[in-house]
């Protein structure tokens, strides 16, 4: 029996390496085809730009305009005369500011509570096949439509506003991490899961006292995650969504006061609190997920 079954071990580790080498050949083939695609974009680049139809704008000197403008934007920020023209103040950026992180942080921590329990509902570990695939199924239709799309939806069913905003970016990332809370559930030792059943262990036991302690980490690594995505959405909808913040000012400053001074100044505004946000994730993964 012993001989049989080393036999076999030795069969299957064959098989294993017969396999890694298909692989590898299949890689260079993939390969291949990722490399011919990237050449037939870029010859279609250049074809569009020859025969786009320019009119009577010089192509050199749009390009040179273009630069002096990200150059007055980018390395002559400022709010007030001479440069600046008094549209703002920084009282209003930093205000604006505040709303956008409020707008953020109340996305994510409406999300993360929803997608939790439909994360449950949509693992195969903890739910039927049935109700995972539906679960599944429509969070992945979601998931396809942008969130600007979305905000758009909200926008025409309940009217411009904060709301409207809320609920686009809320609803995709409810999509988005409810795809990435289920995996992690599901990477669970189905033993733990059956020992907890065998011992008479209820549904929500076994969530919190098996699923939760062994997934917390990546929980909150993905979480944080959303909140830098949710911050960008939020910049981005704070103009045409009506939701206001530092998206609209941006848009104000640029669309309407055509002050590249001003957008710059809030660019960098914006800069610095994707920096923040970022430090505080950082931080927060070191203390609270890092040291588990």
């Amino acid at each position: 029996m012993t001989s049989v079954s080393l036999s076999e071990r030795t069969a299957a580790t064959l098989e294993r390496d017969f396999a890694g080498r298909i692989r590898l050949t299949a890689r260079a083939g993939r390969n291949m085809s990722v490399q011919l695609t990237l050449v037939v974009l870029v010859v279609l680049t250049f074809v569009t730009f020859a025969r786009m139809g320019y009119g009577t704008v010089d192509l050199m000197e749009a390009a040179r305009q273009a630069l002096a403008d990200f150059g007055a934007m980018m390395l002559q920020p400022a709010l007030d005369p001479p440069l600046g023209a008094g549209h703002f103040t920084w009282a209003t950026v930093a205000e604006s500011m505040l709303i956008t992180i409020a707008v953020t942080a109340l996305c994510t921590v409406i999300s993360a509570i929803v997608s939790f329990f439909l994360a449950l509902a949509a693992s195969e570990n903890l739910s039927s096949s049935a109700v995972s695939n539906v679960v599944k199924g429509i969070v992945a239709i979601i998931r396809s439509i942008p969130t600007i799309l979305w905000v758009l939806v909200f926008t025409v069913a309940i009217g411009l506003g904060s709301e409207a905003a809320v609920l686009g970016i809320s609803f995709h990332s409810i999509a988005y991490l409810t795809k990435s809370y289920s995996e992690s559930f599901e990477e669970i030792d189905e033993g733990v899961i059956e020992a907890l059943r065998a011992s008479g262990a209820g549904f929500w036991q076994i969530v919190f006292q098996a699923i939760v302690p062994a997934t917390i980490t990546k929980l909150l690594s993905w979480t944080f995650i959303r909140l830098e995505i949710n911050f960008t959405n939020a910049v981005a909808v704070g103009a045409f969504a009506g939701a206001g913040g530092i998206g609209f000012q941006l848009y104000q400053a640029g669309s309407r006061y055509y002050n590249l001074h001003e957008v710059g100044v809030i660019v960098y505004a914006c800069l610095i609190a994707a920096f923040v946000l970022e430090y505080v994730s950082v931080q927060l993964r070191r203390r609270y997920i890092l040291q588990d």
